[in-house]
């Protein structure tokens, strides 16, 4: 019986070239001298697209829960999240994206770890979730950057804003000069830096800095310039016109570049508390509560505590008989015992033991004695240059930043 209808229908289709079949083509559709009338066929979703962002004191099945994903996936996308990714330090305020059907079941789910990783769940056909940490795709052009110390931009970073940029870039110029100038004393008007940045795009939209490729800073007439470089089995450094290191043992400053020295080392200056003259082991920048203090150079935290005038206090010990403290912390973030590397955090600035307001006192010790940081860190050697066999490869590196260098300077003619 079947094979009948079959083939009745066959038969059917086959015959419609008939006059009839085209009537009911022509009913249907429209013939060719009038206009074609269409019927929408409408399409049921299935799923929605869910996106938010992580709420603070919500878990993550307290979330999934929320938007009525079943108690299945739920734990099984969990699971498949902690097999790559440690679910406390998902953050506040990060974005999520969530493709889950009617019935409660999930496609997908993504979650924007940072501004260059996202984590991303899927499904299989047999409901297996697998999860993965990828890349944030971007795109990154080469920019020419330039600015100018004045009365209006006093500081690196009122300049770069000045130019258009963030204190991104500005904390990033610091450090590239970080042992050649001191940005939080050392800096006037008429100062003139230029320099040759990645700048990265998301979609379209400003995504973040790359690195500084080649930099330049007149600063009271003495130019200093900077070219990056990856010696053979090397980390990228900076490195001056010869190939010699901008690095040196210590940093000019434990603090960026805004504060300003108040008070220099002295053997004998009138306490502002106490009220009577004592010996200053040490200088004291001003700078703004919770301002980051970074170790001066690479070494082991010694104390990490209260030390009574001082406040909270870290001292960190270095090679060659040195040792650096950083006193009136309103919080320290290492402790006795850690290996710290050069410009990592050790504290915040703050105002604690005797102290008339926030700011930092930095002191530093040789074999045991103070001395006058200021003047220990100027006479610091540069570190390791480049290996005597690269330095054409070096010099031919340079020649192409300085390049891009002198591109910008002539713009800025123009």
């Amino acid at each position: 019986m079947r094979e009948r209808l079959l083939v009745g229908f066959l038969l059917g289709v086959a015959a419609c070239g008939t006059a009839a079949c085209q009537l009911a083509e022509a009913q249907s559709f429209g013939d060719s001298a009038g206009p074609r009338r269409t019927t929408d066929i409408e399409l049921v979703a299935d799923s929605e697209l869910i996106a938010g962002a992580i709420q603070p004191g919500v878990t993550l099945d307290g979330m999934f829960a929320r938007y009525d994903v079943v108690e299945g996936d739920r734990q099984a996308l969990i699971a498949a999240v902690r097999a790559v990714f440690d679910v406390r330090r998902m953050r506040v305020g990060q974005p999520f994206v969530m493709d889950r059907l009617l019935d409660g079941r999930v496609r997908s789910f993504e979650y924007e770890i940072d501004g260059d990783q996202r984590l991303r769940v899927g499904a299989d056909l047999s409901r297996s979730f697998t999860a993965a940490i990828e890349p944030i795709a971007k795109q990154v052009t080469v920019d020419a950057v330039e600015g100018r110390i004045s009365r209006e931009t006093p500081s690196l970073t009122q300049a770069l804003e000045a130019a258009g940029e963030r204190l991104d870039l500005a904390l990033a110029l610091a450090d590239v000069f970080s042992g050649e100038l001191d940005f939080s004393s050392e800096l006037q008007p008429g100062d003139e830096f230029r320099l040759v940045v990645e700048r990265k795009t998301r979609e379209g939209a400003f995504a973040g800095y790359g690195a500084i490729l080649a930099a330049e800073f007149v600063a009271s007439g003495r130019a200093l310039r900077a070219y990056r470089y990856a010696p053979h089995g090397s980390r990228p450094a900076y490195y001056d016109e010869e190939g010699r290191s901008l690095k040196r043992f210590f940093l000019k400053s434990p603090l960026k570049f805004e504060p300003r020295i108040t008070s220099r080392f002295s053997s004998a200056r009138r306490h502002p508390i106490l009220k009577y003259t004592r010996a200053h082991n040490g200088v004291d920048y001003s700078a703004p509560t919770g301002a980051p203090v970074v170790a001066v150079a690479p070494g082991t935290v010694t104390l990490a505590g209260w030390t009574g005038g001082g406040g909270r206090t870290v001292r960190i010990r270095h090679s060659n008989g040195y040792e650096s403290e950083y006193l009136h912390l309103s919080a320290m973030h290492v402790r006795a015992g850690t290996r710290v590397s050069q410009g990592d955090l050790v504290g915040k600035v703050g105002a604690t033991g005797l102290a008339t307001g926030p700011h930092l006192h930095y002191g530093l010790r040789k074999n045991g004695a103070y001395v006058n940081p200021v003047v220990e860190h100027r006479n610091m050697p540069p570190g390791e240059p480049v290996p005597a066999v690269e330095l054409a490869a070096f010099v031919s590196a340079r020649a192409r930043l300085l390049g891009l260098l002198q591109a910008t300077a002539l713009r800025a003619a123009d």
